[in-house]
């Protein structure tokens, strides 16, 4: 179905119409391993304490040039002609600020991050990207170093809703653990257009140990085996894509109803096809045993990724047993019992130590929908999964994490009424709905080898929707 505001808001007859009616004027983002265009400004305010050096370290690991960043100090401002004050400025346009604010620990200290967002935002590149690095704030000394660094997913928030043309802005909270290397993959990720529509988002990266840093960063899955359920379409078959792009083994997994899309699927990207009914009492036991028969006793599972989800919307008072808990069974249920069986370090083909699992959530499951309370459980279950997850498997070094996507065009999206549809892909600071790459790149940056640091984590893909942000 053609979708009207594209339409009005690309022509440019009729873009000039649109910027009167106030319509969102999406633009194309930048996507894919693409660094940004222009230098990448750091910025590492000291405050009152000493700076982790991990943000300057994973910079280096990356090979990442940077520049010094600019800093707004009206003490410092020249005038024009006609004596008003002038901010500094960059002499070309910047592809990026990455702001270490590790150290402050003070409110009076916020003023530095002020300081170098000013100028920096003035020159800010097309999908520009605004990184800002603080200390998790439950690891502080003191409850004004805990309000300082909080403070920083407020400043980070409202910049993401400020800053235009496609650019970005999250933040990454850091502990006196985190080295460099485990924190390049995320800086990598967030740099580079496989974050495009990851804005407004706040995480942790604690732990100190990176896993495996991979030889080629363009392929970090050569050789190893990575499961996807729900792979015949849509988002399911985004995900294998992108794995495939980057070397994976592939073992995609879905209904035997989608058999021949399944097929087609594996076909197109090298990997094998599993169709398996996921709420069997087996499946995790199925799912293992053909990686063994495809890949050999000895093989294991680098990364499963639960994709696999279905809706069965209706207003609770109108939701009978039977559509409530075929979702919950779906989506969360068979998620548990596929776990359980591939964490037996007893079985045969299942997931290696140092292993990944990635759960999909949705902004639903943050937020609630109306008319999706069993879709919504059944989402929130998975945060609530991962989280508990992430802390109980660090000994063996496999993480747990989920993505949550927001509104992603699929074909089920374009099933949506026209009126609903477009409040959901334009009710966000991108003025956009994403794409199933999206949410593959930022399930492939949790998966990768090297993002050991990353654990009990939910991104929102959502372009920092409006919507239970």
């Amino acid at each position: 179905m053609t979708k009207v505001l594209n339409v009005l808001t690309g022509n440019p007859v009729t873009k000039a119409m649109g910027k009167q009616l106030g319509l969102p004027q999406p633009v194309e983002l930048r996507r894919g391993r693409t660094l940004p265009t222009g230098d990448v400004a750091l910025a590492v305010l000291d405050g009152s304490g000493t700076a982790s050096a991990a943000t300057r370290e994973a910079l280096k690991e990356l090979k990442v040039a940077t520049a010094t960043a600019v800093r707004d100090d009206p003490a410092a401002r020249t005038t024009d002609d006609e004596g008003r004050a002038v901010p500094p400025a960059y002499e070309a346009r910047i592809g990026a600020i990455v702001v270490d604010a590790t150290a402050l620990a003070a409110v009076t200290e916020l003023e530095g991050v002020r300081a170098v967002l000013r100028p920096a935002l003035k020159a800010m590149s097309a999908s520009g990207r605004v990184i800002v690095v603080g200390t998790a704030p439950e690891l502080t000394a003191t409850p004004e170093a805990a309000a300082t660094q909080q403070a920083l997913e407020g400043i980070m928030r409202s910049v993401g809703k400020e800053l235009r043309k496609g650019a970005t802005a999250n933040l990454v909270w850091v502990s006196g653990e985190t080295t460099g290397s485990g924190l390049a993959s995320t800086i990598s990720f967030l740099l580079d257009g496989r974050s495009a529509y990851v804005s407004g988002q706040p995480w942790r990266v604690l732990g100190a140990e990176p896993g495996q840093v991979p030889t080629d960063r363009a392929r970090p899955y050569a050789g190893s085996i990575v499961v996807v359920t729900g792979a015949a379409r849509g988002i399911g078959a985004g995900i294998a894509e992108v794995f495939a792009r980057d070397g994976a083994q592939l073992v995609v997994v879905d209904m035997p109803a989608s058999g021949e899309a399944l097929t087609q699927v594996a076909n197109r990207f090298g990997g094998t096809a599993l169709q398996l009914d996921i709420t069997s009492p087996d499946a995790g036991q199925k799912i293992a045993a053909h990686v063994v028969a495809r890949h050999g006793k000895d093989a294991r599972i680098h990364a499963i990724v639960h994709n696999a989800g279905i809706t069965r919307d209706k207003l609770l008072v109108n939701t009978d047993e039977d559509r409530w808990g075929s979702v919950i069974d779906v989506n969360l249920a068979a998620e548990l019992r596929i776990n359980e069986v591939l964490l037996d370090q007893e079985v045969d083909g299942g997931l290696a130590q140092g292993g990944r699992i990635i759960g999909v959530a949705s902004t639903s499951g943050v937020a609630g929908n109306r008319g999706q309370s069993n879709y919504a459980a059944s989402k929130a279950g998975v945060i609530g999964l991962v989280r508990a997850q992430a802390p109980l498997l660090a000994d063996r070094g496999i993480t747990a994490n989920a993505v949550a996507p927001g509104f992603i065009e699929t074909e089920m999206t374009d099933r949506i009424p026209f009126a609903t549809r477009e409040f959901g892909r334009r009710f966000n600071s991108l003025s956009q709905g994403g794409k199933p790459v999206d949410v593959a790149e930022t399930i492939a940056y949790l998966a990768a080898p090297d993002s050991g640091a990353v654990t009990g984590q939910v991104i929102r893909v959502c372009g920092q929707s409006q919507i239970g942000a």
